[in-house]
């Protein structure tokens, strides 16, 4: 038996954001993740929105202030949740004005930032590498 209908299971494109600010980076931890946890500012592209205008959207809605562009740090599959990652790196000139969706941030130098495997992880690896402030050794 055959069937006309196909089934598109397309990942659904994030943006993910390394926020600077005066030089730490700012890590952030919604209500539902463990207190333990930190991680990037992400969200899901609107439709008709670039990833540019995304992530400076997000930006704007999670820590209230308006971000400066810098660069295109890389894409990355997240197959786990069947996401395509589009991370870039923001600076911000502000204090952090936490908005609705997170429960804290912590702002920290890089160096001592350390990333992790899975999701934004590879994003901040590689930006923190291409710094100087991580080795894979």
């Amino acid at each position: 038996m055959e069937c006309d209908y196909v089934f598109w299971d397309n990942p659904t494109p994030v943006v993910a954001v390394v926020v600077e600010w005066q030089g730490d980076l700012i890590l952030v931890r919604p209500p539902h993740w463990p207190p333990k946890w930190q991680g990037l500012v992400t969200g899901f592209l609107e439709r008709g929105e670039t990833p540019e205008q995304g992530v400076l959207r997000e930006v704007r809605e999670e820590l209230g202030q308006d971000g400066e562009l810098l660069s295109f740090i890389g894409h990355y599959a997240f197959e786990q949740r069947n996401q395509l990652i589009m991370a870039y790196h923001v600076r911000i000139h502000g204090e952090p004005v936490l908005g609705a969706e997170l429960e804290s941030y912590k702002r920290l130098p890089p160096e001592q930032v350390r990333p992790w495997a899975l999701g934004t992880g590879p994003a901040l690896r590689d930006w923190l590498r291409a710094r100087g402030f991580f080795r894979d050794d």
